[in-house]
This record gives C-alpha cells, structure tokens and sequence, in this order.
C-alpha cells in the first residue's frame, strides 16, 4: 500500500495555508536529511502529487521528503516572484522547525520540475525575494538541488520572459550563479522543446565557472516533463536512481544496501 503524506501548514500568506505534504523516514534516532519538491505547471497550475513517488522512494530511503503546495497564477492569482517567495519560505520553515521533524537543518535540499525547478534553483542562486516578515537569520537556501527540466533562464532565450516583462532578469536563476551556490544535479531531454537544453547547458557552464558542483544527465530524445511516474516509468526510474546517488554522495542519503 502506499504510504500518504502527513500535512503540515508552513504558510498562511492570503488567508489560506499553504501545506507540505510531509512523507516521513522510518523512525531512527539520528536526524535525517530532508528534501521538499515543488511541482510543475508554469506557474499558473499543478500539483504536488505530481512528486509523490519521488518522495516515497526517499522516505524509504532514509530522507524526510516533502511536497509543496505554493502560490500560483491559477489558484492565487499570484506571479512567479510570490512562487519563489513561497519556496524560500519552504525552505526556512524546515530549517526552523528541525528539532521536531528530527532532521539535519544543514542538510536539506531542494528540487522541482520545470516551473518548480526554477521556484528550487531560485532558492539555490538567489538573493532576496523572501516573504515580508519572515526570519532571515535563518537561510532559506538548501544544500543541494536535483532538478528536473528546470526553467533555468526566464529571458527571451529561455522561458517565461512575457510573464516577467521587465524583471525577466532578476528571476533568471543561469543569470544570479555565484560562488557557493548548492550542488546540483539536473535531468533533462534533448528533445524539450519548452525548456531548451542549451538553458540547463549554459547554468552547467556557470556553476563549474562559480567552483560549485553541477551534473547534468541528459536523456536522448525525450522530451518536456518526460521525468513523471505517471509518464515514462523508466525515466522516472531513471533519474531518481541518479538522484538517491547523488544525494548519498553528499552524504544526504545513507549509500545503498
């Protein structure tokens, strides 16, 4: 049977909570490490379910791993900035609660698909656009991402410059890298027509030119959002073995049996 989430408000910012769905580890007496996943959808649409198995694999695996609902242009109303907002609260908020979600606050990632990729690599490359109010003692950046098509360059050579018009820029994660950005991995089709692969190429070159690690696994003819479970079962399989070996390189996922 499969195991359902546990859910938690970690923001009220309209009114309405915003939850985590929260898949815990097996119960252990050293804290584990977490990883929350933000869905795709362009940031108009979506749902967390989307990363559901991706976050039952890890909790098996030893890692409290989560599912966030955040903001939208369809369920709020909202911009791509408040998406962002809503991710780096994610974020902070497990950093603050660790001691009783029995997790590593150094150790957490972040990761997403498309539009959740660039809402998981802005908490990664970003500074600034934190939620008014929130305790920025406390770092709303992860120690490591694992993206899926990422939307990494939301200017005219990438996605999403129309929905920024201006500030197309300042939310275009390939612009922002520097040193001490997390290590990344990154699964992408050379057959995305969405989010072109030269994007996820050029963030690769930037994050090796900043000193931080960057792996990108591309997957020969596939095409946008060809990672989900519920599409290509051996691509999922695919890329979230990739993933747990790359979280367990970092010392986020205990090594295989």
């Amino acid at each position: 049977m499969d195991v359902e989430p546990r859910q938690i408000v970690y923001k009220t910012p309209t009114g309405a909570p915003l939850h985590l769905h929260v898949f815990d580890p097996a119960p252990r007496s050293e804290r584990a490490a977490a990883i929350v996943f933000f869905f795709g959808g362009g940031w108009h649409g979506g749902t967390p379910e989307q990363f559901f198995p991706h976050c039952r694999r890890l909790a098996a695996r030893g890692m409290l791993a989560a599912s966030a609902v955040y903001r939208t242009a369809g369920s709020h109303g909202a911009s791509p900035f408040e998406c962002v907002a809503d991710g780096k609260s994610a974020v902070r908020w497990l950093r603050v609660h660790a001691d009783e979600l029995n997790i590593d606050p150094a150790r957490i990632a972040a990761g997403g698909g498309s539009a959740g990729g660039h809402v998981a690599a802005c908490t990664g490359v970003l500074k600034g656009f934190d939620e008014p109010g929130e305790d920025l003692r406390v770092s709303s950046r992860p120690s490591a991402l694992v993206l899926f098509n990422p939307v990494i360059d939301t200017t005219e050579t990438g996605f999403g410059a129309a929905r920024l018009g201006g500030r197309a820029r300042d939310l275009s994660p390939v612009h922002h890298v520097e040193p001490g950005a997390p290590p990344t991995i990154i699964f992408h089709g050379t057959a995305d027509t969405a989010v072109p692969l030269e994007n996820v190429e050029r963030f690769r070159r930037a994050m090796l030119s900043a000193g931080s690690r960057c792996e990108l696994v591309p997957f020969e003819g596939k095409a946008h959002a060809f990672f989900n479970y519920s599409r290509d079962r051996e691509a999922y399989a695919q890329t979230v073995a990739a993933a747990e070996e790359f979280l367990a390189s970092l010392g986020l996922l205990p090594p295989a049996a």
